[in-house]
């Protein structure tokens, strides 16, 4: 049984959609996420599922109980629902332990014992005494991550909650919060525009685009079996190489012949495109090996040194471009051709846009 699930929700501002037709479920113990661009409607849903919107079609069941529905409203301190927010939003008169135990019943006598409890589960034992001011970003955000969790909610939201830390500092605490929620239990939700933040942390990822869930999936089929066109520019990096059906499960580009794992007619962006039709084929970088046997030769146009790996743009003598990562102790001038071969393990093809004619201005 899904802990939450969201039927269709629609959500509009002064008849502005916002949120179209959103349908997604989480399981209880899992982590997922709303990824996508700012203005893509993520917070939206948040707030939707946090109470503080009415949706205006559809319905969020939490635990199998209706809670946001046209013309039926739970208020947000009687969903159990826990939330950080992105700028910690801690009471700086308030020491540590006092912030981490303020939703909590003062009388009991469980209280203290939960919020120790609590510090040392986010790894800040013996730091209840101090103000948050006397802490780190990275700290104060386990405190807020603390706070939220020690009601024990039945869902915890986080929106954008590694915002405002550096990359190394986001990438390490990012994992250490997936490490507490599974250690916890806690089922959640997390809002972010960074897909390495959201593949880190949760279990199903949701790619938002103009207020809609193109594709929720595991982070694995979003970056191999994207299901739109959208998922596979938004997810990882990648080009499109104009390609041409030659068989049920064969694809001939530019470099070669690829042997597709399902037959080409048989995936959601190909229906009833057979031998002879035009497709566009997404190449992620790690398709693309550096082989100096291969006969295959390709210009050097520009590289990123990534400490343990370049990533190449290399251009092929079509003057199509495409992207390679290649261990770092291979480097080679910008202008130097460098053999190259394909290592496909999931073919990711889509119909070729069909051309607009051009608009006509008005003279």
């Amino acid at each position: 049984m899904s802990l939450l699930t969201l039927d269709r929700v629609s959500h509009a501002y002064d008849n502005r959609p916002v949120v179209r037709e959103l349908s997604l479920s989480l399981a209880a113990g899992e982590i997922g996420c709303l990824l996508g661009a700012s203005g893509c409607g993520k917070t939206t849903v948040l707030r939707l599922i946090a109470g503080f919107e009415t949706p205006t079609r559809g319905s969020i069941r939490l635990r199998d109980v209706t809670v946001g529905a046209p013309g039926c409203q739970v208020p947000p301190e009687k969903r159990q629902i826990g939330m950080v927010f992105q700028d910690y939003a801690l009471f700086p008169h308030l020491t540590i332990a006092g912030n981490i135990g303020f939703g909590l019943n003062k009388k009991s006598a469980l209280a203290g014992r939960r919020v120790e409890e609590l510090l040392a589960i986010v790894g800040l034992s013996g730091l209840g005494k101090k103000y948050p001011h006397e802490l780190s970003g990275g700290q104060q955000q386990r405190v807020a991550l603390a706070r939220a969790l020690a009601p024990a909610p039945h869902l915890l939201l986080l929106d954008e909650p590694f915002s405002n830390l550096d990359v190394e500092l986001r990438e390490r605490l990012s994992l250490e919060v997936r490490d507490i929620l599974k250690q916890t239990g806690t089922t959640a939700i997390l809002v972010t525009h960074d897909q390495h933040e959201a593949f880190a942390v949760a279990d199903m990822v949701g790619i938002m685009h103009a207020g809609r869930i193109e594709q929720w999936d595991t982070p694995y089929n979003l970056y191999h079996r994207p299901a739109t066109r959208h998922v596979a520019d938004f997810v990882g990096q990648g080009v499109f190489l104009p390609g041409q059906v030659i068989g049920r499960q064969t694809v001939a580009i530019e470099l070669g012949a690829l042997e597709s794992n399902l037959p080409l007619e048989c995936t959601s962006s190909c229906l009833a495109c057979g031998k002879g039709c035009a497709l566009d084929i997404l190449l992620r970088p790690d398709d693309v090996v550096h082989d100096d046997a291969s006969p295959t030769q390709a210009e050097v146009v520009a590289k990123t040194f990534r400490g343990a790996e370049f990533l190449y743009t290399l251009r092929l003598d079509s003057g199509i471009q495409v992207l390679s990562l290649v261990p770092s102790h291979h480097n080679h001038a910008i202008g130097e051709k460098i053999g190259i071969r394909l290592d496909v393990d999931h073919v990711v093809a889509f119909q070729q846009p069909i051309p607009q004619p051009p608009s006509q201005g008005r003279g």
